[in-house]
Parts: C-alpha cells; sequence; structure tokens
C-alpha cells in the first residue's frame, strides 16, 4: 500500500498533512483518477453490441472495474484528506466529475428535472432511503432507488419502483452507458471512470430513460466529494446518524465527518437531520447556514404517536425509528414541493409542531424492507441474525436488537470486519453476549480449489486472537463466565456448512441462534448461499 502511494506521488496518510486547501488542489479528481486508471486495461476495440452480451458477460465486464488493493480514496475520486478544507460550496466543484457525466451525453441540467432527494449520513442511509422510497412509491409515483453497497447482486444498487432492475434493463443500459464513454474516450486521454462512478453515471441514466417521477440517492462515502454530488438542485437533503466510519478519509473527529457529510447541501435546498451530538450538530448548522440551505433538526418518532397513535416500522431496532421520522419528513417536503394538487384533506395531513405528517406515509412506515438490516431468517431450529452493523453505534444498535429475542440454547457468532475498522471495539461489544462459539471468516462466498491468500488467513487469525484475548480477560473478571471456542474458516460457505454440522450433533429439539455481522459484505455473502432466490 505504502510503496504504491510513494509511485503515485499521492502524499501519504501519516503524520503530516498538506495545511491548506491550495496545498491540496494538484490531488483533485483528474490526478487521482490518472493513477487508478493506469490498473484498468485499456481495450483497443470498440466494446461489443448490447446486443451479442447477456447478463453475465456484461457482469463479467463490470467486474473488470474491481480493483483490488487500492486505497478508497482512489477509487472515490477524494483528494488526500488535509486539515484544511474547502470552506465553501464553490470551491468543491472541481472535485466533482460532471465531466464524465457529459461524456455519457448527459448534463447536470438533466439530473436538475430529475426531483432528487439526496441523503448522507454515518448510520441508517440506507434504511432512510428505503423508508421514503416506499412511502413515496405508495403515492403513485414512479420511483428510482440509487443506493450502495449491494448484498448478493449488483443489480440491487438501482432500482424501479422499489425493485431491482431486470438483468435485461441492467444489460441494455450498462452497454448503452459503456459505448457512449468509449465513443468520447479519445478525447479524455483513454481514460474510463472507476467502478463507483460508472455505476452512478449508469444510475442516473437508468432513472433518465425510464422516466422515474423522482429519484431517491444515496450518498456513497461522505458526502463534500462523493460522485453523487454531481447532482445540483436537488428538491431536499437529508443527513442520518452520524458516526466514525472511514476515518482515514473523512477525519477522526466527529466535527470533521459532519464538514464532510453536510458537503450535499445546496443553496436553497431545505435539509432535514436527525438528532445529533452538540458538536457535529454545529457543524451541520454552521454549513447550512453558510451556504444558504434551510436545515430542520426531525422530532423523535414517539414524539408523532400523541397526534397520529402508535407507529408500526417494517424495520426491526430501536434505532429504526430515527430514519422513519427523518424519511417521513423528506417524502413530505417533496409532497407539498412537487404535488401541490393533492388534496392535502383527503391525505388526512396531520401537523406536529411545524412538521407535516401525513397519514399514508406513516402507514407505509410497516411495509417498508431493507435486507441485512436487523433481519431474521428461520430454517428448521437454526435462527440468523443478519445485521451488517461495522461502526461501534451500530453494533450497540445490533447488540440491543438481538438481545430482544430469546437465548437460544446454542448461540454462534459469524463475524467479520474489513477496512481501517476497529474490530476490537466492534469485538468487545459483542462480548456480553455469551455465544457458544465465535467464527471468523473473508467475505468471500467459496473458495476454489487453490488456497486462500496469506493476508486473508492472517486477517482472520487476527480477529480470533483479539477474540480470544478479550474472552480471557472477561474469565479473569468473571470466573464464571461461559466458556466459547473460536475458529477460523476460509470462506462463508464453510463457515455455513460447520454451522450445519454442528446443529445437527446437538438435540434437534434445541434451538440456535446466529449472529451474522460486522461486515454488510459478509452478509450478503450469507443471503446468496442461504437464499439463492436473491440472486436471481
Amino acid at each position: 500500500m505504502q510503496s504504491f502511494l510513494h509511485r503515485t506521488g499521492i502524499p501519504v496518510r501519516i503524520h503530516g498533512y498538506p495545511s491548506t486547501y491550495s496545498q491540496v488542489s494538484q490531488y483533485t479528481y483528474s490526478r487521482v483518477c490518472q493513477y487508478v486508471l493506469m490498473a484498468i486495461p485499456v481495450h483497443t476495440h470498440r466494446y461489443p453490441s448490447i446486443h451479442t452480451h447477456g447478463y453475465a458477460s456484461t457482469y463479467s465486464w463490470l467486474s473488470q472495474y474491481i480493483l483490488t488493493g487500492i486505497p478508497v480514496y482512489i477509487l472515490t475520486g477524494m483528494p488526500v484528506r488535509t486539515h484544511g478544507y474547502p470552506s465553501t460550496y464553490s470551491q468543491v466543484s472541481q472535485y466533482v466529475p460532471r465531466g464524465i457525466l457529459v461524456r455519457t451525453h448527459r448534463y447536470p441540467t438533466e439530473l436538475d428535472k430529475m426531483n432528487i432527494i439526496h441523503v448522507t449520513g454515518t448510520k441508517g442511509k440506507g434504511s432512510t432511503c428505503a423508508f421514503t422510497e416506499t412511502i413515496l412509491r405508495n403515492y403513485g409515483l414512479r420511483t428510482g432507488f440509487y443506493s450502495s453497497p449491494h448484498l448478493v447482486h449488483v443489480r440491487e444498487r438501482i432500482r424501479i419502483n422499489g425493485q431491482p432492475i431486470s438483468t435485461q434493463l441492467f444489460t441494455k443500459y450498462f452497454w448503452q452507458t459503456m459505448e457512449r464513454l468509449e465513443d468520447a474516450k479519445e478525447l479524455h486521454e483513454d481514460k474510463m471512470p472507476f467502478y463507483f462512478q460508472f455505476l452512478t453515471l449508469m444510475a442516473f441514466h437508468v432513472f433518465l430513460q425510464e422516466r422515474v417521477n423522482l429519484a431517491v440517492i444515496e450518498v456513497g462515502i461522505g458526502g463534500l466529494y462523493d460522485c453523487t454530488n454531481v447532482i445540483r438542485k436537488p428538491w431536499v437533503c437529508g443527513i442520518t446518524s452520524l458516526g466514525l466510519d472511514h476515518c482515514s478519509l473523512l477525519g477522526n473527529t466527529m466535527e470533521e465527518i459532519a464538514f464532510q457529510k453536510a458537503g450535499i447541501l445546496k443553496p436553497g435546498v431545505p435539509a432535514f437531520t436527525v438528532r445529533q451530538k452538540p458538536g457535529p450538530l454545529k457543524v451541520l448548522q454552521r454549513q447550512a447556514e453558510e451556504i444558504g440551505s434551510p436545515l430542520w433538526v426531525c422530532p423523535d418518532l414517539d414524539q408523532y404517536q400523541g397526534v397520529v397513535g402508535p407507529v408500526s416500522l417494517g424495520l426491526a431496532g430501536e434505532h429504526q425509528r430515527l430514519n422513519a421520522s427523518l424519511a417521513l419528513q423528506l417524502s413530505s417536503n417533496w409532497l407539498i414541493c412537487r404535488k401541490p394538487t393533492l388534496n392535502q384533506s383527503t391525505l388526512n395531513c396531520h401537523y406536529f409542531r411545524k412538521y407535516p405528517t401525513w397519514q399514508p406515509s406513516i402507514d407505509r412506515l410497516q411495509e417498508t424492507q431493507w435486507l441485512g438490516r436487523n433481519q431474521k431468517l428461520c430454517y428448521g431450529n437454526v435462527t440468523y441474525f443478519l445485521d451488517g452493523a461495522h461502526t461501534t453505534d451500530s453494533m450497540e444498535a445490533c447488540v440491543n436488537w438481538f438481545r430482544q429475542h430469546e437465548h437460544a440454547a446454542l448461540q454462534i457468532l459469524l463475524f467479520n470486519t474489513s477496512g481501517d475498522r476497529d474490530c476490537a471495539a466492534l469485538l468487545r461489544l459483542l462480548m456480553p453476549e455469551r455465544f457458544d462459539y465465535a467464527l471468523f471468516c473473508p467475505n468471500v462466498s467459496e473458495t476454489s480449489s487453490a488456497q486462500p491468500s496469506l493476508s486473508v488467513c492472517a486477517q482472520q487469525m487476527l480477529n480470533q486472537n483479539i477474540w480470544d484475548r478479550l474472552k480471557r480477560e472477561e474469565n479473569k473478571q468473571r470466573p464464571l463466565a461461559l466458556e466459547s471456542s473460536s475458529l477460523v474458516f476460509p470462506c462463508i460457505h464453510s463457515a455455513l456448512q460447520w454451522i450445519n454440522r454442528r446443529t445437527h450433533q446437538e438435540s434437534i429439539s434445541n434451538n440456535v441462534s446466529v449472529l451474522v455481522t460486522g461486515s454488510l459484505y459478509l452478509v450478503g455473502g450469507v443471503l446468496k448461499l442461504l437464499d439463492p432466490a436473491h440472486c436471481s
């Protein structure tokens, strides 16, 4: 990693940083992208016709854009994080890849007409988008929804009316986007967009071609430098709960991260957020005032109940109530701005303080589904609890959700984490749950006949060693604490096979609980194997 950075000339993020905005300008999107594209094969022939390719070969072509071992800030197009940030919205414009947007024969003015709801945050932005999309779709609107990452198949990222686009539509629009980029490649030094950027461009193309009434767009990482921030005129913006994640990109403090998230705010565009800690909330409010974006803090969902009665959610977990409240305000604001002809008396519009809340919107909250977040799957006497928690705050919420269920006779943890996340902090939160077994495996569904890489094995053994050390510390403090065993597996499939064999060794009458957490990619791999229908 370090040698790659030195070769490319990108400053390594260790002790010294460029201290001002001007010092980092030389590492803007165009230069950073250049280093990425060195690793992408340059095709000298024109891409095959969309009529000659099925979905399988299309996905194979897309996979060429998955670059492993390259710093994530390069993949996102972000400049290296510095202590000095651009202080105004206009200063960040050079980081937004509008040039590549134009190469697909799409222009920012077209996106302005797409009636976009733009959502960022650390925790719950996907769930908030899912709530929002479900609410608006049930008003008879044709919705688009772009999210990341996907759990099982890439088509999940681009949805029409709540469903992933079909393999036929994916293939069609993939090649349309690819050919438009190919046509203009010679004018841009043979450069092509990277993986996430390509899918973002493709999503915009799909939504425009499919003539959606609105598009709910989830930010990838951060906000200020995110690819989705090519959007100039969303109708409303949302910021979910903030926490410490992607710190090497966004900052080591909540205030620095809040600054990055506030980067999606636009002049004159209303914005909503949820209850935040005082420090980051002040940053959001200061940036909103400077940009000229009116910002409101949504009330807790419990406070609506005095007006509208009990509120039920389709997503489990107490933390989802914040996401649902934010979704109510995003959808209500969009409806008021974009559908003035709707009869509000017919829709039974309540007002809690100054916040509009329409009864049909509240009723739709319980219909929302979002895979891999507080999800239960039952197979005989085995219940899988799936949650992609990967920050300390989200892991606390995951543990609270898991505790709400009756303890089984046998409890198993299946865990992995990726990136620069604090594995010890996450595992420490799971310690009190008294697991009989802790299993560790990489985010790989199945392995080939070749042995897994040494780096993958080393990471899993490191996770196992951290767990064993924490368990020894717990046993010293609590001599009667439950003993547990830890095991490492080369892939998800082998871990699930072991669980299946082990549960058959136990009494069939005994219930077994398996908590799968630490990574959305791990959860996606488990879903793929447990429920192959999701791969169709």
